[in-house]
C-alpha cells in the first residue's frame, strides 16, 4: 500500500483502511496466545484430575516457553525462506495439530510435550507479525497500530478464565483444546488468502548483523526489561489461580471470574497507551509501567482479605502499557535490516524467563510455602527494571 505525502485526513485514511486487516492478526495472535494460557484457569482441575503438583504444573509453563525459545531464534531462517505470511500461515496451522494433541493427552509428560509443542507452533508467528504490520503502517501509527494487535493477549486474558469455566460446567477441559485447534487451523486458511500483504522474504541472518545487534547497548537493556514485564503479565496469570486458590482459599469459579473481570479495563488502556506511546514516547510509557505495576505485584503478595482484589485488578492495567511501547521502541531502536532478528532474539529470551523461569520458581516457592513471598520478590526486582529505561536510545 502507498501512504500519501498530502494532509492528515488522507494519511488517516490510509490508516483506517489497515484496520480489517489489522483486526485479522489481532485474530491471530488471540488464538496463538490463548494457546499458551488456557491450561492457566484450568490448572486447579488439572492438578486434582491428574494428581501433580504446584512444582509440576509450573514447569508445563516452561515447556511451552522452552518451544517458544527455540521457536523463535528459527523464526528468522524461516521466513527468509517462505516469506512472513506464509510462516504466518505455518504458525497457525501447527499451533492447530498442537491444540488437538494435548486435548489427547493422559498423563503429565504428554502434557509436557504438548505444551513444547504449542511453544514451536506460535514462537515464529510474532517476528513476522510485527515486520509485515510496520511494513504496511507509517511509522507515525506505529504505536496505534501495534495497540490494535496487543488487544489480542489482552482480550485473551480475560476470555481464557472465562472460557475455561464455561466449558468445565459442561465439558471437559480436552473440548477447549479441540476447538482452539480447530479455530487456529481455520485462520490459517483465511491468512493465506489474505493477498499480498507480508508476501516478502526477511533478510538472512548473517553474522556481520549479528555483530551488529549485539553491540548495540539498548538490545541487552530490552531483553531485560522485556522479560520483567513478561512476568508481570504472564508469570503472575500462570500461578495467580493457584496463589488465590490453595494459599488464600478462594474458590476457583470466583478466582477465575474476578482474574478476568480484571482484565477487562486492559482492552481500552492498551489503545490509551498505544496513544501515550505516539505522544510521549516509548522510553517513558515503558518506565512508567514497570514501577507501578512492581509496586502493584509486591502489594498482591503483601495484602490479603478483600485487598487483594483491588491490586489483582489494578496489577495488570499498568502491567499491559509496557507492550505497545516495547514493540515500538523495537522497531525504533533497531533498523529494518536487523529488526526481525532483534525481535527473534529479544522475545524468545523473555518468554523463557518470565512465562517460564518465573512460573516455575513461584511454584517452587508455593509447594515450600512461600508462595507471597515469590511475587514480594518479582515486584521488587520490576520496580528496579524500571529505573533501567532511563539507559535506552529510543532515538534511533
Amino acid at each position: 500500500m502507498t501512504f500519501l505525502s498530502g494532509n492528515s485526513n488522507e494519511i488517516d485514511h490510509d490508516f483506517r483502511s489497515c484496520i480489517p486487516f489489522l483486526t485479522l492478526m489481532a485474530g491471530i495472535f488471540f488464538i496463538n496466545f490463548f494457546s499458551r494460557i488456557i491450561l492457566a484457569p484450568l490448572m486447579p482441575s488439572l492438578e486434582r484430575d491428574l494428581n501433580f503438583s504446584h512444582l509440576e504444573a509450573g514447569s508445563l509453563f516452561l515447556c511451552a516457553s522452552a518451544g517458544y525459545f527455540f521457536s523463535l531464534l528459527s523464526a528468522g531462517f524461516i521466513s527468509s525462506r517462505i516469506t512472513h505470511k506464509h510462516t504466518i500461515c505455518l504458525s497457525c496451522m501447527a499451533l492447530g495439530i498442537a491444540n488437538l494433541w494435548i486435548s489427547l493427552s493422559g498423563s503429565l509428560n504428554t502434557l509436557r510435550v504438548g505444551m513444547f509443542m504449542i511453544g514451536l507452533a506460535s514462537g515464529i508467528y510474532l517476528p513476522s507479525a510485527i515486520t509485515t504490520l510496520t511494513s504496511i503502517v507509517r511509522t507515525r501509527h506505529w504505536g496505534k497500530a501495534l495497540s490494535i494487535h496487543e488487544l489480542a493477549p489482552n482480550l485473551a486474558l480475560i476470555a481464557a478464565p472465562l472460557i475455561a469455566e464455561a466449558f468445565l460446567a459442561w465439558m471437559t477441559w480436552r473440548s477447549v483444546m479441540i476447538a482452539t485447534g480447530l479455530i487456529s487451523l481455520c485462520l490459517a486458511a483465511v491468512i493465506s488468502k489474505s493477498g499480498k500483504k507480508g508476501n516478502f522474504k526477511s533478510q538472512k541472518m548473517s553474522l556481520s548483523s549479528l555483530r551488529e545487534l549485539l553491540s548495540i547497548p539498548s538490545f541487552w537493556i530490552i531483553i531485560v526489561l522485556h522479560s520483567l514485564a513478561v512476568s508481570s503479565v504472564l508469570g503472575i496469570y500462570t500461578m495467580l489461580p493457584l496463589y488465590l486458590v490453595s494459599d488464600l482459599n478462594i474458590d476457583q469459579n470466583t478466582a477465575n471470574t474476578w482474574i478476568a473481570f480484571s482484565r477487562i479495563f486492559t482492552l481500552p488502556v492498551v489503545f490509551i497507551a498505544g496513544w501515550a506511546v505516539d505522544r510521549f514516547g516509548s522510553k517513558q510509557i515503558m518506565g512508567t509501567s514497570l514501577l507501578i505495576t512492581g509496586i502493584f505485584t509486591v502489594l498482591i503478595g503483601a495484602v490479603s482479605g478483600k485487598w487483594i482484589f483491588v491490586f489483582v485488578f489494578l496489577q495488570p492495567l499498568s502491567a499491559v502499557c509496557f507492550f505497545p511501547a516495547v514493540m515500538t521502541a523495537l522497531s525504533r531502536i533497531f533498523s529494518e535490516k536487523i529488526r526481525n532478528m532483534a525481535v527473534s532474539l529479544t522475545v524468545p529470551v523473555a518468554y523463557l524467563a518470565g512465562a517460564g523461569a518465573i512460573p516455575t520458581g513461584m511454584g517452587a516457592m508455593g509447594d515450600l510455602g512461600y508462595f507471597s513471598v515469590g511475587f514480594i520478590i518479582l515486584g521488587g526486582l520490576i520496580v528496579v527494571g524500571a529505573l533501567l529505561t532511563t539507559f535506552l536510545n529510543t532515538s534511533g
